[in-house]
C-alpha cells in the first residue's frame, strides 16, 4: 500500500496497517487483502462487485474492518456489501471511504450496504468519508444503507463526512421489528462549493420499536446541505429526530422533517435548530488568546463532537 492510501486508511479507519480480526481492503476498485476468522466470514459476491459478511450467532467483542481507498483519478467505483449478523451478537463494523484526487477527472465511490440483524444482536457501525487532494478536483461519495432489525435487535450508526467531498447523496432506509432499536449519529462538514444531501427513512413496524436520529451539520463558505428525515410509526413506538446546524459565510442548510403517525400509540418528535456562531462565544475564546479563526475552529470541533 502506498503512502497516499495509507494516509486515507488512517483517516477513515484509524489504522496504520493491517488490523486485528476480520478485514477486507478495497483499493481502486479491487480487493487488496482479506482475512476471515472463525466467527466472521467474508465472501466475494459472484454476481456483482462486493462482499457478503457472515457473523456467527453469539459472537461477542469482535470487529470487522472494510475500508475503501481510491487514489486512481477518474475511477467510478460501485460496490454492494451485505452483512448477516447472527442472533445475540455484539460486534463492531468499521467502514468508510477516502478519495484522493488531484486531477480534472471525477472520482466517485457508490457503496450500497445492507444489514440483516437477527434477534437480540447488537451492532455498532462506524463509517467515515473523506476527500483529499487539490481544491478543485471532484470527489463524489454516494452511500446507501439499508437496515433490517429483527426482534430486540439494536444498531448504532456513527456516520461522519469530515471534509473534502465535492458532492454526496447519502441515503438510509430502515425497518424495525418488535423491540428493535436504531440510533443514528451523523456529522457532516462542507466547505467551498460542496453539496451534501441526506435522507433517512425509518419504518417503525414492530411494537415498542424506536429510532433516535441525531444530526450535526456545518456548512461553510458557499457550501450547501439538505437534510430530510421520514419516520413512520406503524405500531406502538417512539421516534426522535434532532437536526442542529451551523452556517458560516454563505453556507446554506435545509432541514425537512416528515413524521407519519399511523398508529394511535406512536410518538414521533422532530427538532431542528440552525444558525450562526454567536459572537459572544468567539469573543470569550479570544480573551483566552485565540484568534478569531482559531476560536471559530474550536467551536466547530466542539459542536461536531457532541452526541
Amino acid at each position: 500500500m502506498d503512502k497516499i492510501n495509507l494516509e486515507l486508511l488512517k483517516q477513515i479507519a484509524n489504522l496504520d496497517g493491517i488490523p486485528q480480526g476480520a478485514y477486507n481492503f478495497r483499493i481502486n476498485g479491487k480487493g487488496e487483502g482479506r482475512r476471515s476468522t472463525d466467527e466472521i466470514e467474508i465472501v466475494s459476491k459472484k454476481d456483482k462487485p462486493g462482499i457478503d459478511i457472515y457473523i456467527k450467532p453469539n459472537t461477542k467483542g469482535k470487529s470487522v474492518h472494510i475500508p475503501v481507498m481510491i487514489s486512481q483519478a477518474g475511477l467510478n467505483d460501485l460496490v454492494y456489501n451485505d452483512f448477516y449478523v447472527g442472533k445475540n451478537c455484539d460486534v463492531t463494523i468499521v467502514a468508510g471511504c477516502g478519495i484522493y484526487n488531484c486531477s480534472n477527472s471525477l472520482s466517485e465511490h457508490d457503496g450500497i450496504h445492507t444489514f440483516h440483524i437477527e434477534s437480540g444482536a447488537k451492532v455498532k457501525y462506524v463509517e467515515k468519508h473523506l476527500g483529499l487532494g487539490t481544491e478543485n478536483a471532484q470527489r463524489v461519495l454516494n452511500p446507501t444503507t439499508k437496515v433490517f432489525i429483527k426482534k430486540d435487535g439494536f444498531m448504532e450508526m456513527e456516520t461522519t463526512q469530515i471534509g473534502g467531498v465535492s458532492f454526496a447523496d447519502r441515503k438510509t432506509f430502515a425497518k424495525l421489528a418488535d423491540g428493535a432499536r436504531l440510533v443514528i449519529k451523523e456529522k457532516i462538514l462542507t466547505t467551498q462549493n460542496q453539496t451534501a444531501k441526506t435522507k433517512f427513512q425509518v419504518s417503525l413496524v414492530g411494537k415498542k420499536s424506536s429510532v433516535d436520529v441525531l444530526s450535526r451539520s456545518v456548512a461553510k463558505e458557499d457550501s450547501k446541505q439538505n437534510f430530510r428525515s421520514v419516520v413512520i410509526g406503524k405500531n406502538e413506538c417512539f421516534g426522535h429526530v434532532e437536526c442542529d446546524g451551523i452556517i458560516i459565510g454563505n453556507g446554506k442548510i435545509v432541514s425537512t422533517p416528515e413524521i407519519r403517525a399511523e398508529h394511535i400509540e406512536s410518538t414521533l418528535v422532530h427538532e431542528a435548530a440552525i444558525g450562526k456562531i454567536a459572537g459572544d462565544e468567539i469573543v470569550k475564546l479570544q480573551t483566552l488568546g485565540l484568534t478569531e479563526k482559531q476560536a471559530e475552529d474550536e467551536i466547530i470541533a466542539s459542536f461536531m463532537l457532541e452526541n
